[in-house]
């Protein structure tokens, strides 16, 4: 495929962005090659500025479990931007779209609308350092929360550690009041509660790790969680970004059936648009301001626009049957990959929660933890995302991401998937 005009945007794009991009996950250092420009999407499918056509699991990161350009999500945008973009007062499509998520989510009692899901995370962390009078909080290694300052650190060595920055630009401080344990380690949990567990506001996870690898927990590890922070007064905060309105429509908290005390959204919950959300227990969310004395604002929370594509999206994920449906094509897919690793002897694993899935090299095992990724495996990523690439299937440029299924991928568009990343396959381990 060619990619010229990709090619010379790129290269004009690095004049005006930092490393070319609005985001560091877009950019291609991590495999072979420049950034592929998009123009358009319809369905399963994705066009660049070249005229390539690929399909897409990328799916824009997650929001777009109906494929792209889905009538009814369009629909719901034009319509809202024909009575007006924003207006700063509340709308009825504020009300319409928490009325959808708290009626059919039995964990949600009440909910208040941000603008991404990093600011929903920051939110949900303040509300539970100000609803338990405490400073400290506990995450995982390999667990991402968004760019948030306290949140982006990573472990030391030992069981649990204080958290260590993980970019430039926060001073330690800032993350001197956050823990870091493994994942799916009851004895870091236990030592982190037994050492400072007066000090611990909140235990903050991704009930479904998918921001560093497909990162799947033992539905007990998490039922523990919830009984040592009950026993604790310790909130229990799931970020659901990713596994909300994804894996179902109660997301993983419905899943496996496990009450946190608050949820992060985005993603799936916006139709594509920008959007976060934070919720929970309707006596925590009451202490956030005006009600309460925790304060947070958004010149753009609840934006309308943003509301009806979300309701809009929402809607369609709550037709019965959708979700089975889905998991059970991305089981079809993810099968036909698997079986041709294992009858070429390839040391291969690809692991799938619902519509998400991701592949590890190197390995036939179950990977719980960060720890366990070899990193000399994304050479073979490499091969791969660039045999793909140029064989008309759109997949993360990183191996450490995972991949999407949509409702617009058919059986048919999995199947011609499928075939091009055995071959891919094939290509990386011949390398």
């Amino acid at each position: 495929m060619k990619q010229d005009h990709s090619h010379r945007m790129y290269d004009e794009a690095l004049k005006y962005f930092p490393g070319g991009v609005n985001s560091p996950v877009r950019a291609f250092r991590s495999v072979h090659g420049q950034p592929v420009f998009m123009e358009s999407g319809d369905g399963c499918h994705v066009r660049d500025i070249d005229g390539n056509r690929y399909i897409d699991f990328c799916c824009s990161w997650g929001p777009l479990i109906l494929g792209h350009n889905h009538p009814s999500v369009r629909q719901g945008i034009l319509d809202a931007v024909y009575r007006g973009v924003t207006f700063g007062t509340p709308t009825l499509a504020e009300n319409r779209l928490a009325r959808l998520i708290i009626h059919h989510h039995k964990y949600v009692e009440k909910i208040r609308f941000v603008n991404s899901g990093t600011e929903a995370v920051m939110s949900a962390i303040r509300l539970a350092r100000g609803y338990t009078g405490r400073p400290k909080v506990l995450k995982f290694e390999g667990c991402y929360h968004g760019h948030v300052d306290s949140l982006m650190v990573n472990a030391g060595s030992g069981l649990v550690t204080f958290g260590t920055s993980s970019s430039a630009g926060i001073p330690e401080a800032f993350v001197g009041e956050t823990l870091v344990a493994p994942l799916n380690d009851r004895a870091a949990v236990e030592k982190a509660v037994a050492d400072y567990g007066s000090e611990l506001a909140c235990i903050i996870i991704e009930p479904i790790p998918a921001n560093n690898g497909l990162l799947l927990q033992n539905p007990e590890f998490l039922q523990f969680l919830r009984e040592i922070c009950t026993a604790n007064n310790i909130l229990l905060i799931f970020d659901e970004v990713i596994s909300g309105f994804r894996v179902g429509f109660e997301g993983a908290a419905g899943l496996f059936d496990i009450q946190p005390d608050l949820i992060t959204y985005g993603k799936v919950m916006g139709g594509g648009m920008p959007v976060g959300a934070y919720g929970g227990r309707a006596e925590i969310m009451g202490e956030v301001a005006p009600d309460g004395p925790v304060y947070q604002a958004g010149t753009l929370s609840g934006n309308p626009v943003a509301m009806s594509a979300g309701a809009s999206q929402l809607r369609e994920c709550l037709r019965p049957g959708f979700y089975e449906s889905l998991a059970e094509r991305t089981s079809t897919f993810v099968t036909k990959v698997q079986g041709h690793a294992d009858d070429k002897g390839y040391p291969f694993r690809i692991h799938a929660m619902g519509s998400i899935f991701w592949m590890a090299f190197g390995t036939k095992d179950d990977i719980r933890t960060s720890a366990a990724i070899d990193p000399n495996s994304m050479e073979q990523y490499k091969t791969l995302h660039r045999y793909m690439l140029s064989n008309g299937v759109y997949i993360a440029p990183s191996g450490y991401e995972v991949g999407f299924v949509s409702d617009a991928h058919t059986p048919h568009d999995l199947a011609e998937a499928a075939t091009i990343m055995c071959a891919g396959l094939d290509a990386a381990f011949a390398e």
